[in-house]
């Protein structure tokens, strides 16, 4: 993962040179406050250490151009007016393709004296002009000017993060697909095509290969680890042999050791019903260790339920999981129910994880056929939702994405639960329904939904809908 931003200072000739050698120290001593690496001209590099000229331009972009590996981000910043064609050429020469912050200092009201005075406010629109002309997209701070060692611009460094993470974590992203559709799930079919265009790739296994492998797994080391792994991931009831426990076991680590042996960063499972009559167990523990563990594995073979997952987590940092819109909640009418059999992280759930056994598959192919469910209640937060789509009539990737709560009243049901509020929750269910979306939904916990917006349409040219109260 790129986790390098590139900075670039620039000053005018007749603006005082004090403020460039003032941002160079202020940057660098946030960068570090918050534990970012960067990568930025010595200040003997260039005049003063800034980028003013075509030449300077050129210094810069073969800096940048040495990091290319680890730079995910730049990040500019405008002491006083700048020169925005230098900064321009910079970027352009440097041909990274990252996301583009744009910071400007404030004036100070009592030094607008010539050996103090900024115009930053200026500049800032001067740049993006520039930037615009040539098409280079980029990305503002929440207010036009503001201190480079200032809370405000430090929250705008850290969502600029996520959106860089995002950005390059999609940017050549694999998904693992284990196994075909389930024959009755036609809503999670979506085009490879269209997600090859946007740099996704699928890498496709056949799930007869993963249960082969579970079934003549030999590592009883591994075997024995990764039972002692799931006795502490979550309860156990005791009526579950070693035999089971042995069986999920060697699932677990097929699936994990297949998507490890692919470089993927996310994946999905043929999880019904296949596994199930033809291997005696789930695979939705697998699936929520993987999540846990920062790998997001979306169930019902939903690639792009994976892709949102994958995304989501990307731009927070935590698990993800995937859930059924599922019900309305009493009368309510922007509350519903969330739910899955389920594969959701253990980090999602308000008191520890019950492994059990599927309750719908159950109830038909047998309890004995079905352990592996991760049951418990979502705890309360905030959260964001995430869907992609590939629409094959128009040809085009687009999600939707939005914020609300998870909250704490108990539901009398069962599996993976989430008790979900969402401002105009009928709005968005008119919105999902009028444009052809999945029932499947991804959330994060957290309110990370600008950070998906801005990375995915200015940066990706994803279709989004932002969904709003």
């Amino acid at each position: 993962m790129k986790n390098k931003f590139g900075i670039i200072v620039s000053t005018r000739s007749f603006f005082p040179s004090h403020l460039v050698k003032t941002a160079r120290e202020d940057i660098a001593r946030v960068m570090a406050e918050m534990g970012y690496e960067y990568v930025m001209v010595g200040e003997n590099d260039t005049r003063h250490g800034a980028v003013l000229t075509f030449d300077e331009a050129k210094v810069c972009a073969e800096l940048f151009k040495k990091h290319r590996e680890e730079i995910g981000g730049i990040v500019v910043v405008m002491p006083n007016f700048c020169e925005e064609l230098g900064i321009t050429e910079a970027i352009e020469l440097a041909g990274l393709n990252v996301p583009v912050l744009i910071q400007a200092c404030d004036d100070d009201f009592n030094k607008l004296d010539m050996a103090n005075r900024r115009d930053a406010f200026c500049g800032k629109i001067s740049l993006c002009n520039n930037l615009y002309q040539r098409n280079i997209p980029y990305t503002l701070t929440q207010l036009h000017t503001c201190p480079i060692d200032s809370t405000e611009f430090r929250a705008d460094l850290k969502r600029f993060a996520g959106v860089c993470a995002v950005v390059n974590g999609l940017k050549g992203a694999r998904i693992a697909m284990l196994g075909a559709r389930p024959i009755a799930f036609n809503t999670v079919r979506f085009s490879e095509k269209i997600l090859q265009k946007h740099g996704v790739s699928v890498q496709t296994v056949d799930f007869s290969e993963l249960i082969f492998n579970a079934m003549n797994y030999k590592d009883e080391k591994k075997v024995a680890e990764k039972i002692a792994e799931i006795r502490a991931y979550g309860s156990v009831p005791e009526w579950i042999s070693p035999e089971v426990m042995e069986k999920q076991a060697k699932l677990c680590l097929a699936i994990s050791e297949k998507v490890d042996e692919l470089q993927c960063g996310a994946s999905t499972v043929q999880c019904w019903d296949s596994v199930e009559n033809n291997y005696g167990c789930a695979t939705c523990l697998a699936m929520s260790m993987m999540g846990e563990s920062g790998k997001p594995s979306a169930c019902e073979s939903d690639v792009t339920g994976a892709l949102s997952m994958l995304a989501a987590h990307l731009a927070s940092g935590g698990a993800t999981a995937l859930m059924d819109w599922n019900n309305n909640l009493r009368e309510d009418r922007n509350a519903c129910i969330s739910l899955h059999c389920s594969n959701f992280p253990k980090s999602f759930f308000a008191s520890d994880v019950e492994i059990e056994c599927l309750d719908v598959l159950g109830s038909t192919l047998g309890k004995a056929n079905c352990f592996g469910a991760c049951k418990g209640q979502v705890a309360a937060g905030d959260m964001t939702f995430l869907r992609f789509t590939t629409d094959d009539q128009r040809g085009v990737l687009k999600a939707y994405v939005g914020e609300g709560e998870f909250r704490a009243e108990a539901l009398p049901t069962k599996g993976g639960l989430a008790n979900c509020y969402i401002e105009n929750l009928q709005g968005l269910m008119r919105y999902i329904c009028e444009n052809g979306y999945e029932h499947h939904v991804c959330f994060v916990r957290g309110h990370v939904a600008d950070i998906l917006e801005e990375a995915l349409t200015k940066y990706m040219g994803v279709q989004v809908y932002r969904h709003r109260g």
